[in-house]
């Protein structure tokens, strides 16, 4: 899946960035070769190699590209990731969409390892969601778990999850859960202690608590009492997700991890080979 995503990112950037050609690089020499290299600009979570070596596959498969780092590691401000050599037609052809993939999936990574950070003393685990920019889901997804948070469900078909409009449409939470046969492989989403209690009486065993506060989520931890697997989502952040973590539940979903990107600076500069 990762790979074809892969392809499929690169392919359709390209497409969108060149479209039928690069009409200012059509103006350089076709024999004209260098060197060029691809610079951080700040402190972050490197993430995004595949993409970049993808980027340029396509574009020129003699590319030789030389990393100096591997996704996942922290990269310094000013630190050179990565050397390309070869024409400079295609090394500038694929320069800004290799550039754009670094900088978005740096930024997830980063946001990631820095929200991990956070409750690190915690058994608390760090999930994403669903709320990623549009036919980059794969990829962000791998930039949350480069930067060592865990990927909730992939897409609406991979996992069950029974939220407050599925809820809506049965009438009650009562009603839709009387219409399931097997909760065991099933995430239910309640929004009070009563629609807790209702859930974890009918049997789930996964459990999404949504806008709970610190004290609603402390009491839901006790009446639980380790029957299901407990989730914790909507307005947590940097701020207070410490507080949360120490309520004792199990997992925290963060949407702002792949929704509000703080993209990385990157540069790439060149140096050509005079002709002899």
């Amino acid at each position: 899946m990762l790979s074809n995503a892969i392809k499929i990112n690169i392919k359709n950037a390209l497409k969108e960035d060149l479209g039928t050609s690069d009409i200012t690089t059509n103006l350089l020499a076709n024999d004209l070769k260098g060197q060029a290299k691809i610079k951080i600009k700040e402190s972050a979570i490197f993430c995004g190699k595949s993409w970049v070596e993808e980027c340029f596959r396509q574009i020129d498969k003699n590319i030789k590209i030389t990393w100096l780092i591997k996704d996942g590691d922290r990269a310094r401000k000013n630190q050179t990731v990565c050397i390309l050599d070869g024409f400079f037609k295609s090394i500038l052809k694929g320069e800004r969409v290799a550039l754009n993939f670094l900088q978005l999936l740096s930024g997830t990574a980063t946001s990631t390892a820095y929200l991990k950070s956070l409750i690190k003393n915690s058994p608390t685990k760090l999930f994403d969601t669903r709320k990623t920019i549009p036919g980059l889901r794969i990829a962000q997804k791998y930039a949350v778990q480069v930067g060592g948070g865990n990927n909730q469900r992939i897409g609406l078909f991979d996992q069950i999850l029974l939220k407050e409009n599925h809820k809506t449409a049965f009438g009650s939470i009562k009603k839709m859960l009387i219409n399931i046969d097997n909760l065991k492989n099933v995430q239910v989403e309640v929004e009070s202690i009563k629609e807790f209690i209702e859930a974890l009486s009918f049997g789930s065993k996964n459990i999404l608590l949504d806008n709970f506060s610190i004290e609603e989520l402390k009491k839901v931890v006790q009446l639980n009492n380790g029957q299901a697997l407990l989730e914790a989502s909507g307005n947590i952040n940097e701020k207070n997700i410490i507080k949360y973590a120490k309520t004792g539940v199990d997992r925290i979903s963060i949407g702002a991890i792949t929704k509000n990107i703080k993209s990385i600076d990157y540069s790439m500069l060149f140096s050509p080979q005079k002709p002899t």
